[in-house]
């Protein structure tokens, strides 16, 4: 693991120190963690799913009141949001190696929904005790703004009424996100576990009043960024800020200036090839405005992606927050909340299904908060593993360590070889596995997975893992074109030497055990070839 991720560092104030974050003994660390969706701020998907009628926390809220009666849903709420984040998800969450955690909450859950402004005590209750939790297990914890009154994004992420961010055209709206704002320094202007504020999640989505309306919104974006912060500065001159970007936070327009100069630049990534050019606009704009950045969102894709993603981040000195900890039968967090017998029946009324009866919908439910609690949720570990690269994770052979792991070759031949324009900046060449079309998973464009790294007489590509114990294994997948010899290195010493020959039977394994280290590199090494490397896997 690195250093500077290290729960050691989880102490005192963060703050921003020319482009890095630094705690309060002037320590640079890097943030690793998960965000708490579905939490705070209900999203349909992470309850299966993916229709309108069932999107957003106000929409789930009616259809729960309609089918559970009201009685039974005040009361399911208020042992939803007990059981969904417990002591137990944060022990577990700084138990892997994290040290910081994003809570995304909606405006309704600290405000009343009614004109002026009344405050829910038992929703900063629930606040409060995480962040007792996280105090005792040492973990920064980010209040993340992720539904502000009237709608920031203008999307079901941010629970807004009819899909247009009235934040910046209500002047109500405003009024009371300042004034949320506000309201939270007060409460935690002293209390350092606090990481920083998130101002606004992933405001302006795409697709919005295009053309010059769109500017006039990043302009009230801009001026909105002004006003809170100077509001939240005379009550808390001590907190990390953290300011995002539109467009789902990847749009860097909105920083035209440093808005403070104890903030970090706030981007997203998902959908994305995981090379470094998925960082460069950032750490340019980071060198620009000497301030430091965070993918403060990223993750729902493929493992090999999150091995390729995190670990590159890292290296670059950004720090990352993944989405989300826990959700429904999905394999890309840490947890899996397991479906409760009846579900698809529930979900189906939303679609114009049968309406079940309230005894049913009321089993279900049940059946579903003890589904929800972290011990009774399907773990898995790989999912972590492949974030910090420890045994269990696999990691495609084009993701080879930025420095070193380059060919000794710098020429034409090799830059012009990468024809898929990924990672050709670093001079190897990367080649397709297969010449068929790759299907698309979350968005993404899946032909990233149909490549390797070819690798030619008296080249390398290095890789580093982390964790290593006694009893694990190397193994490299690859293509043989031509005679060779695979070299593999451990920390400089040579773990296995393998003679190879053209074979038609395709994929090849080259295996070989490990020394224990807490953090290694292995090196791949050919002479003659070429080879296609396809993946590195350490079990």
């Amino acid at each position: 693991m690195h250093e500077k991720t290290d729960r050691s560092r989880v102490k005192g104030f963060l703050r921003a120190e020319g482009s890095k974050i630094v705690n309060g003994d002037g320590e640079e660390i890097l943030l690793t963690g998960w965000g708490l969706g579905n939490w705070l701020l209900c999203e349909g998907y992470m309850w299966l799913s993916h229709n309108p009628r069932f999107d957003r926390p106000r929409r789930i809220e009616a259809v729960i009141r309609e089918l559970a009666g009201k009685p039974y849903a005040e009361d399911f709420w208020k042992r939803f949001r007990e059981n969904y984040v417990t002591r137990e998800d944060i022990r577990r969450m700084a138990e892997q190696g994290y040290n910081s955690v994003r809570i995304p909450f909606g405006w309704r859950v600290l405000m009343e929904d009614e004109p002026g402004i009344r405050w829910k005590e038992d929703g900063f209750a629930l606040i409060d005790r995480c962040l007792d939790w996280c105090e005792e297990f040492g973990v920064y914890a980010f209040l993340d703004l992720h539904g502000a009154p009237g709608g920031q994004t203008g999307a079901n992420i941010d629970d807004s009424v009819d899909d247009f961010p009235r934040l910046f055209t209500d002047q109500d709206s405003w009024d009371k996100t300042i004034e949320l704002w506000k309201e939270l320094a007060r409460r935690y202007r002293d209390r350092w576990i606090v990481g920083g504020y998130d101002l606004l999640n992933e405001p302006i989505r795409p697709g919005l009043m295009e053309g010059k309306h769109e500017d006039f919104l990043v302009r009230r974006l801009a001026a909105f960024y002004d006003e809170v912060i100077a509001a939240i500065r005379v009550i808390d001159d001590r907190h990390l800020l953290s300011v995002e970007g539109h467009h789902w936070s990847t749009n860097t327009s909105v920083f035209y200036k440093r808005y403070d100069p104890n903030m970090v630049i706030h981007f997203h990534r998902y959908a994305c090839r995981p090379g470094k050019e998925a960082y460069e606009e950032f750490l340019a704009l980071s060198e620009a405005l000497d301030q430091p950045l965070w993918l403060g969102e990223t993750g729902e894709n493929e493992l090999e992606w999150f091995a390729a993603m995190y670990p590159l981040a890292l290296s670059l000195g950004i720090g990352y927050n993944l989405w989300p900890w826990k959700k429904m039968e999905r394999a890309t967090s840490p947890y899996t909340v397991n479906k409760p017998e009846g579900w698809d029946e529930f979900l189906a009324y939303t679609e114009g299904g049968a309406r079940p009866s309230y005894e049913s919908v009321q089993r279900i439910l049940d059946a579903y908060l003890e589904n929800i609690k972290v011990e009774n949720c399907t773990p898995r570990p790989e999912v972590t593993a492949a974030v910090f690269r420890k045994p269990g994770c696999r990691v495609r052979g084009t993701d080879f360590d930025e420095l070193p792991g380059k060919g000794i070759s710098f020429s034409g031949r090799r830059t012009e070889g990468n024809i898929y324009k990924y990672r050709a900046q670093t001079g190897m060449k990367i080649v397709p596995i297969s010449d068929q079309p790759q299907p698309k998973k979350f968005g993404f464009d899946s032909g990233w997975q149909n490549l390797a790294l070819e690798l030619a007489d008296g080249e390398f590509a290095a890789y580093s893992f982390n964790g290593i114990e006694s009893g694990n294994t190397v193994t490299l997948e690859l293509v043989c074109r031509d005679t060779a010899v695979v070299t593999v290195r451990q920390d400089g010493a040579e773990r296995t030497r393998a003679e190879l020959s053209p074979a038609s039977e395709g994929i090849r394994r080259v295996s070989t055990p490990l020394g224990r280290a807490a953090e290694t590199t292995l090196v791949v090494s050919v002479q003659g070839g070429p080879i296609e490397l396809h993946s590195v896997t350490v079990e």
